[in-house]
């Protein structure tokens, strides 16, 4: 964009520009910001094109008020850099000498600092107006399918990854469907892109809990890269963590480490909360359990402890991290117990465990009492081991997780070698209920 010289004779000390065509005002509630959400998209602008420039609230209203004071050159060109307009068709008299038009970039004259690419006004109207035939969607349409795929949460946890499945296949034809067609703001597109990465982290877990490794994995590469692109670095987080149980289950130990580091870096520069981190040295825990080192165990759920201790402080917890609890930490001592072949000290632990699990979590509670009974029967406890599995069959009809059936049926091969009548009862339970 070309700078206007002092030879055109139209331009004499300040351009002035009557009526904006497009006052800032509507430029910024257009492009979907609050008066807060757009100090703070300066800054973040004013950063990445490496100008030394800040605006306040207060100096914002100014700006959308009457007779606005002109932003200085700085600030200038952060706006212009926002918008996609000059700073003349927001609103300001602008001195002639800061005027801005439009100019090929390559016109062989005198060009000044900055070129839009086409006409102002209608490169506003574009990029900031979708001109898609389809129909417009809102906020409150954003509500209510944030509010579909929160319920995600409680269809797994309460009756399995089976029938959330389901449903996140129709949330997401619908996601795909509003950004391919609909009208909205670009604040509404960033809101669409960030739960179509949520729903992607979904399906990675789904994969995990499924046994299909391989599709987990690449629904956690498409949840990284659309995370990654919305510039959500507590969603990346979210996603990791579910990589490192399905590296650990592909055997890929390598990749669980390098996820659980990565997660680490991730957590420290976003400034993550105490349950974040709590989350990440679990999973920590479960990649040295695995890999049998027991002192880097050890090391993992020491931290994980001093995190649980501190997790009050935390003002805001993600949704995907409001599972954990001190429940958590005992399973995963308990595993690494397992893993150093003492089931007897792994039992107290998942007791514990088992005790502190809440009922809105059906499916997690089940797969620990799974864990309990197994470990009571390599413990040599085998009356209360059948016990514990018989109850599990009593409570778990409703929970479609293949996870949940594979960890029964490996209970029913290990029952198989006992020689006890109990066991023997057990198994047959086990095959009339589940085969």
């Amino acid at each position: 964009m070309a700078t206007v010289r002092g030879d055109d004779n139209r331009c004499e000390g300040k351009l002035m520009t009557g009526k904006a065509v497009r006052g800032l005002s509507r430029l910024r509630q257009d492009a979907g910001y609050t008066q807060e959400s757009f100090v703070k998209a300066f800054a973040k602008e004013a950063a990445r094109i490496g100008i030394a420039a800040s605006v306040s609230v207060r100096q914002l209203r100014r700006w959308e008020g009457e007779a606005p004071p002109l932003p200085h050159p700085g600030q200038q060109i952060v706006l212009e850099a926002m918008f996609g307009v000059p700073l003349v068709e927001m609103g300001f008299d602008v001195p002639r000498h800061r005027v801005t038009v439009s100019a090929p970039v390559s016109d062989p004259g005198e060009v000044g600092r900055r070129t839009f690419v086409a006409d102002a006004g209608a490169l506003a109207a574009v990029a900031l107006v979708p001109t898609r035939p389809g129909p417009r969607f809102g906020s409150a349409d954003a509500a209510r399918l944030r509010t579909r795929l929160d319920g995600l949460y409680k269809t797994d946890h309460t009756v399995g990854s089976v029938p959330a499945m389901t449903q996140a296949d129709r949330i997401e034809g619908e996601i795909m469907g509003t950004l391919a067609d609909a009208s909205y703001t670009g604040r509404i597109g960033r809101e669409l892109q960030t739960m179509l990465a949520e729903l992607h982290g979904h399906r990675a877990w789904y994969g995990y809990d499924g046994g299909r490794i391989g599709q987990g994995r690449a629904a956690c590469m498409e949840a990284l890269a659309a995370a990654q692109l919305v510039d959500d670095s507590l969603l990346q987080v979210s996603v990791l963590e579910t990589l490192v149980l399905l590296a650990i289950k592909g055997d890929r130990v390598w990749e669980a480490a390098s996820a659980v580091e990565n997660a680490y870096r991730i957590a420290v520069r976003a400034g993550a909360g105490h349950t974040v981190r709590l989350v990440i040295a679990l999973r920590d825990a479960n990649v040295t359990t695995h890999a049998g080192d027991l002192s880097g165990a050890r090391r993992a759920l020491s931290r994980a402890v001093n995190h649980q201790g501190r997790a009050d402080a935390d003002v805001e917890v993600p949704k995907w991290a409001r599972f954990v609890g001190p429940f958590e930490i005992d399973y995963a001592t308990a595993d690494m117990y397992v893993r150093a072949q003492q089931p007897g000290r792994a039992v107290p632990f998942l007791r514990a465990a088992v005790r502190a699990m809440g009922d809105d979590l059906a499916r997690n509670s089940t797969s620990y009492r799974v864990k309990l009974a197994r470990v009571l029967l390599e413990a040599g406890e085998v009356e209360e081991a059948c016990a514990e599995m018989t109850a599990v069959l009593d409570a778990c009809g409703a929970i479609a997780s293949p996870r949940l059936l594979g960890k029964i049926r490996e209970f029913q091969r290990a029952a198989a070698g006992v020689d006890s009548v109990t066991a023997r009862e057990c198994g047959e339970r086990i095959r009339g209920s589940v085969m």
